[in-house]
C-alpha cells in the first residue's frame, strides 16, 4: 500500500476538503482542538470544498480548508510547508478578514462567531517545547479571556517524534498520519475512529484517478516553480525584480495572498504593483 504526501496541496484538499467525507474534517477538528460534551462538532459546512484544480496554467489551489460547524464558528486550516516573513501577519489578515466578512456595516455585533485558525507547520515556529500550542487573547496580568472570538492553534510537525507503537491518542494519531503517511505502507493498528480511517483511505494512492494523481505532481512541479522564482527575486536583490516576478505570477493566475507568501512581501504591496500594472 502506498500513501500520498498529506502536506502536498491537492492531497490536503482532497482529504480534508471532501463534501463526501466530511467525517475526516470533523474527527480532525474535535481532536487538535480537545472539544468535549457541548463543544463537540457534529456538523461542518465546508466553504471551499475540494475540486480538481486545472493543470497547465490554471489556478493552483490554495493549500487551506475554510469550513463552519453548526453553531457557527469559522474553521480556517492551512498547511504551511515552509517559514516565510510575515507569516504571522497573513495568519492575523485571513483570521480577521474571516471574522469581518461575517456581516455586514448595518449588522449587529452580536451577530459575529469565533474564527478559530489552524496551522499545520513543517517548522519551528514556536519556543513551545509541545508540538501543539494555542494562542488566545487574554490579559497579561490576570490571564483572563474576556475577547473569546479569536484563537490559533499551531501544530509544529518537526516537534513530533512518536512511534507508531507510542501513539494513544486521537490527537497524536492524526499528526501521525499528516507527518508520515507518504513513508507508511500499512495503516497503523489501533486507528478505530472512522474519521480517520477515511483519511487513509482518502490517502490510498490506489483510489486516486490518473487524473487526479496528475494533479498531484503538477502541484510538486508549481511548487518548485515557485522556489525557482523566489531565488530569482533574491538573486536580483532589487525592487524592480520582484515586481517582474509578482506581475509573471499575476498573469499565471496565481492568487495574490499566494504571490505574497511566495515573494515574502506584504499583500498590499503585490495589489499596489498590480494596480500600477493595470492602469498604464
Amino acid at each position: 500500500m502506498q500513501f500520498v504526501d498529506v502536506k502536498n496541496d491537492v492531497a490536503f484538499r482532497k482529504i480534508f476538503g471532501n463534501e463526501n467525507r466530511k467525517e475526516t474534517l470533523i474527527s480532525f477538528l474535535n481532536a487538535v482542538l480537545d472539544f468535549h460534551g457541548d463543544q463537540r462538532i457534529t456538523q461542518v459546512t465546508i466553504l471551499n470544498p475540494y475540486q480538481l484544480p486545472k493543470l497547465k496554467g490554471g489556478k493552483v489551489t490554495i493549500i487551506d480548508v475554510k469550513a463552519t460547524d453548526q453553531v457557527g464558528r469559522t474553521y480556517i486550516i492551512e498547511m504551511q510547508v515552509g517559514d516565510i516573513d510575515g507569516f504571522e501577519k497573513r495568519v492575523l489578515f485571513y483570521s480577521s478578514k474571516s471574522y469581518s466578512d461575517q456581516i455586514k456595516r448595518a449588522d449587529f455585533y452580536r451577530k459575529l462567531r469565533p474564527v478559530i485558525f489552524i496551522g499545520i507547520l513543517n517548522f519551528v515556529h514556536t519556543e513551545n517545547k509541545k508540538y501543539i500550542s494555542r494562542s488566545q487573547v487574554r490579559d497579561i496580568d490576570t490571564g483572563e479571556q474576556t475577547i473569546k472570538d479569536m484563537e490559533f492553534t499551531f501544530i509544529e510537525l518537526p516537534k513530533f517524534k512518536l512511534e507508531p507503537h507510542e501513539l494513544k491518542t486521537l490527537t497524536e494519531k492524526w499528526v501521525y498520519f499528516i507527518k508520515n503517511a507518504e513513508s507508511l505502507e500499512v495503516v497503523p493498528e489501533n486507528i478505530h475512529d472512522e474519521g480517520l480511517k477515511s483519511a487513509y483511505e482518502e490517502a490510498n494512492v490506489q483510489t486516486w484517478t490518473q487524473e487526479e494523481l496528475d494533479a498531484y505532481e503538477y502541484a510538486f512541479m508549481r511548487e518548485e516553480d515557485d522556489r525557482a522564482r523566489l531565488d530569482k527575486a533574491k538573486q536580483d536583490g532589487k525592487d524592480e525584480g520582484k515586481e517582474e516576478i509578482v506581475l509573471e505570477m499575476f498573469h499565471d493566475e496565481l492568487p495574490i495572498e499566494r504571490i505574497a507568501k511566495i515573494l515574502k512581501i506584504p499583500v498590499e504591496r503585490v495589489q499596489q504593483i498590480i494596480d500600477s500594472h493595470l492602469n498604464k
